[in-house]
């Protein structure tokens, strides 16, 4: 599942992030890219264990916290601290599969990445290239989203970051371990819960329907989840 999820943090909150990460220094981006990865990463990075990593990865874990689409997708059991990344001058990001386990910075925590994230810090017209091509089974798709925005998609999937070529494009990325490991049973639930949420939109709360597809929801996800 490739999934868009729109105005997870507010204009003022990326204008704020804009700001730490004008102020912050930065480093060359292969610091923490393992071995294949590292022969085609070409871009800047916010040291993990900087202040302005730390303050702007809490503000992107609470908007997370607050995004129903978000956690109705991602079912979220661990998030790897948000890092962040900056683009400009003909920097790329050659086609890569994401590390299967990563480390959590200091401490002897590792998750399993099922999910990888891309939360767009510039909007499309601030530069030129950029886009982010992921592979899935139905072909290449070019994501280049407003401010703000995020999308969400498989770790397995081949992607990489076209060359920008003007301007600025800075991005927050991170992977997510899923409480539902499988993807299409993960898949499965999210269309269920949307359909659910629908039927009480259009019917309200009590609907026996949407009550019965509720306990129906709970029952898979005390099937399949990891905890």
């Amino acid at each position: 599942m490739l999934l868009c999820v729109p105005d997870v943090l507010t204009p003022d909150q990326v204008a704020h992030c804009r700001a730490v990460m004008d102020a912050a220094a930065w480093q060359d981006g292969r610091e923490t890219a393992g071995a294949q990865s590292a022969q085609v990463k070409l871009n800047s990075q916010l040291p993990v264990g900087s202040a302005a990593a730390h303050e702007l990865g809490d503000i992107v874990l609470d908007a997370l916290s607050r995004s129903p689409l978000f956690l109705s997708a991602a079912l979220p059991l661990r998030i790897l601290p948000p890092m962040f990344n900056s683009y400009s001058g003909g920097q790329t990001f050659g086609v890569h599969v994401d590390n299967a386990i990563r480390n959590v910075p200091g401490s002897p925590v590792r998750i399993r990445t099922d999910l990888s994230a891309t939360l767009f810090l510039a909007d499309p017209e601030e530069y030129e290239g950029g886009e982010l091509m992921i592979e899935t089974l139905y072909g290449s798709n070019a994501v280049k989203l407003p401010a703000g925005h995020l999308v969400l998609y498989p770790a397995t999937s081949l992607h990489c970051v076209t060359p920008v070529t003007a301007g600025l494009r800075r991005a927050s990325f991170f992977w997510i371990q899923s409480m539902i490991r499988e993807e299409g049973a993960r898949t499965m639930l999210f269309d269920l819960d949307r359909t659910i949420q629908e039927l009480q939109a259009e019917r309200g709360l009590d609907d026996p329907q949407s009550v019965r597809l509720t306990g129906i929801y709970h029952n898979l996800i005390r099937h399949w989840a990891e905890t």
